[in-house]
């Protein structure tokens, strides 16, 4: 096991010097210039020039690059021109909501797709079947922010029943004290119930939203495995030599179906995580995709790079857990 991991984790490597080139590449090419954006638009020539000299922006592109990377051996990812802060410290701060926020709406739709696309698998042509195919239908045709509109629009405006899609926590509230920065967790750490429950509450909608985008592939997905497993051989021979209706479904199809669920769920993982940036902004959450969308309308070059490379770090790491994962439920998985 831990070879694989330190096997993974090296292959990797490349793949995040890619990222990091590529993505100062692309900050630079991309059109808007941060020295005029914070100059403003009366500002002078000579203005904009010193601005630049203190950005460093008059330098050569191989002479901003070497900057940069030096800054990333030591750990330091820039400041946030827009805020003033230390582009590491915010991404601390934010990644939390949103790593809440995907966590929540993933197992959401696991908890809703899989049973789903399990019944829809073992009674073809039935309601839930074809209930199935309406689930996945509307998931895969609803774009993700037209859902959180519309789920704001019916469950806030219209029926009253959730709070005011205003962030993380109502603004009466205090926030819990900061252990995990998952406000779910620190509030059940802190014992303090008011804040739990309105925590989950603004949390609903948004993570429903996210449910919705990636209820499709999950319940798909898990339905054309049990399909394959149950229509295999040792599963017709499990039948044959008597064992009951719930063993062979769970114990024998349902464990072999898992390969490509658990491959699904990591491609979903990946695609929810860039679907929370529409989402952020419908509800106002005060993520990392919210954070990296406002530094890219500014021009902010360095936000935008420690979101890129944050999410590519992210989604190594769930690759790697998912080849880990893999052994778990497959021992013949842990030789390859």
């Amino acid at each position: 096991m831990l070879r694989t991991t330190f096997w993974r984790l090296g292959t990797a490597v490349p793949s995040v010097v890619g990222v990091i080139i590529v993505t100062f590449l692309l900050t630079r090419v991309l059109p808007g210039d941060p020295a005029i954006y914070f100059a403003g638009p009366v500002a002078s020539a000579q203005a904009i020039a010193d601005i630049r000299r203190q950005l460093g922006l008059d330098q050569p592109l191989w002479a901003q690059f070497l900057r940069y990377v030096g800054d990333l051996v030591h750990g330091n990812l820039g400041i946030s021109l827009n805020t003033g802060q230390p582009v590491l410290a915010e991404i601390a701060t934010r990644l939390p909501a949103s790593a809440e926020l995907t966590l929540c709406g993933l197992l959401l739709a696991v908890a809703i797709a899989v049973p789903l696309g399990v019944l829809a698998a073992l009674r073809q042509d039935s309601w839930i079947d074809h209930l199935c195919r309406v689930v996945t239908t509307a998931g895969v045709s609803l774009p993700v922010f037209f859902t959180g509109l519309l789920a704001v629009y019916v469950f806030y405006y219209v029926l009253g029943w959730a709070p005011a899609p205003l962030g993380r926590l109502d603004s009466f509230l205090s926030e819990p004290p900061r252990a995990t920065g998952f406000f779910l967790i620190d509030a059940l750490l802190a014992r303090d119930g008011e804040v739990f429950f309105a925590a989950l509450g603004q949390l609903v909608l948004p993570a429903l939203t996210l449910a919705v985008f990636a209820l499709a592939p999950l319940a798909r997905i898990t339905r054309a495995a049990m399909l394959t497993a149950l229509a295999s051989e040792f599963v017709r021979t499990a039948r044959a030599a008597g064992l009951g209706a719930r063993t062979v479904v769970f114990t024998y199809a349902f464990r072999n179906a898992l390969l490509p669920l658990l491959t699904t769920i990591g491609m979903v993982f990946s695609f929810l995580l860039g679907a929370n940036v529409l989402v952020e902004k419908v509800f106002a959450w005060p993520g990392i995709g919210s954070y990296a969308v406002e530094a890219l309308i500014a021009s902010d070059f360095a936000p935008v790079q420690g979101f890129v490379l944050t999410m590519a770090i992210l989604y190594i790491l769930l690759n790697l857990l998912i080849d880990l994962l893999y052994g778990l439920v497959d021992p013949r998985m842990r030789a390859a």
